[in-house]
């Protein structure tokens, strides 16, 4: 490899996937390692903190040779190392700091800790290589739901968050009540195209002083409502229509914000990320609504939606030639926002 190209190794360990990651200049995805714990959270119907950091502790030296290996490359290719260290499970992102750290210190290479939504938000310049700021994008997953204007590389302004649910944690609570169980979005979004969206309404929640904030808990009690309505009156319950009529109060959401802020920033460029951006109904919706309005759309691949550590890489590319640096008292942070640094 020349010696002029920055190459990236990765690790990734905010919530129950162990990934490591080989990046070169940030856009060329060497390996993308990814080991998933869902199997083993499925039975609990959501992850378990303490069970995900035993497994990333099993899981971490095994995921990063095998990038490594899949690479090409050795340490001594490595220009730096780059480590989610929050927001996400604490004890999972111990795991991940403790082990670069170590990679670190061993190899003399330099250490970055990188915020996870700004890699879930990197990852569309991954497969999107001609995207640059300034953007709008809409970051949807587990835990999050953030709409931000991407002003540069590492520069963003948060536009709205979620006020209490996340629309991943509301499609993991109503999958659970209808009866898929876990993981949620991938389960919602396969059943729902049996069902029809328009057969329940369901409430569409706007918070009162902040046009871009969202809200999901209403919703998912609405839902719950109605399933112990339709139980107590010994009403049949449609499990496809239920999943449908939910999605469409989801998507219609997130789609009616995500176009206000095109529209009153005048960024012709919008991107997803996250989670729930791999959900082909909010894909597809997206879509069309950036197409009325004349607005470039892009997105990652499903793979680059869900927790890797390709997105760790892309970002921390960024950082790095930024000259960010981190010393070994780099420490976790759970409830990291987007924009803090440690």
């Amino acid at each position: 490899m020349e010696k002029e190209d920055v190459i990236i190794l990765a690790v990734e360990t905010s919530c129950d996937e162990t990934a490591a990651a080989v990046v070169k200049n940030g856009r060329e995805v060497c390996s993308n390692i990814i080991s998933s714990q869902i199997a083993l959270h499925t039975i609990y119907g959501g992850v378990v903190p303490e069970i995900a950091s035993r497994k990333h502790i099993e899981k971490i030296n095994q995921v990063i040779d095998e990038a490594l290996k899949s690479a090409g490359v050795t340490l001594k290719d490595i220009t730096a190392i780059a480590v989610t260290y929050g927001p996400g499970l604490v004890g999972a992102l111990l795991v991940g700091v403790s082990a670069a750290k170590a990679i670190s210190l061993a190899a003399g290479i330099p250490l970055i800790g990188v915020h996870h939504i700004e890699g879930h938000i990197s990852a569309n310049f991954i497969e999107n290589k001609e995207l640059e700021p300034p953007f709008i994008c809409l970051v949807v997953s587990g835990g999050h739901s953030h709409l931000v204007v991407v002003k540069n590389y590492g520069k963003y302004e948060i536009l709205g968050r979620t006020r209490d649910d996340a629309a991943g944690e509301a499609f993991d609570k109503v999958a659970r009540a209808i009866g898929l169980g876990y993981p949620g979005g991938p389960k919602i979004d396969k059943v729902a195209k049996e069902g029809n969206p328009e057969a329940i309404h369901f409430p569409r929640a706007k918070v009162v002083d902040s046009v871009y904030d969202f809200s999901f808990s209403g919703l998912k009690s609405a839902v719950l409502n109605y399933l112990n309505s339709c139980e107590m009156k010994g009403i049949p319950i449609c499990q496809a229509d239920v999943a449908a009529s939910f999605q469409k109060a989801v998507v219609d959401v997130l789609v009616e914000h995500s176009m206000h802020a095109v529209q009153e920033y005048g960024l012709n460029k919008f991107a997803i990320a996250g989670g729930v951006a791999s959900n082909s109904c909010l894909r597809e919706a997206l879509v069309r609504a950036c197409a009325e309005k004349g607005v470039e759309f892009f997105s990652p691949s499903p793979i680059l939606c869900t927790d890797n550590a390709a997105m760790i890489g892309a970002a921390g590319y960024y950082e790095y030639c930024q000259g960010i640096r981190h010393g070994y008292d780099l420490n976790a942070h759970p409830n990291l926002r987007l924009g803090e640094r440690a």
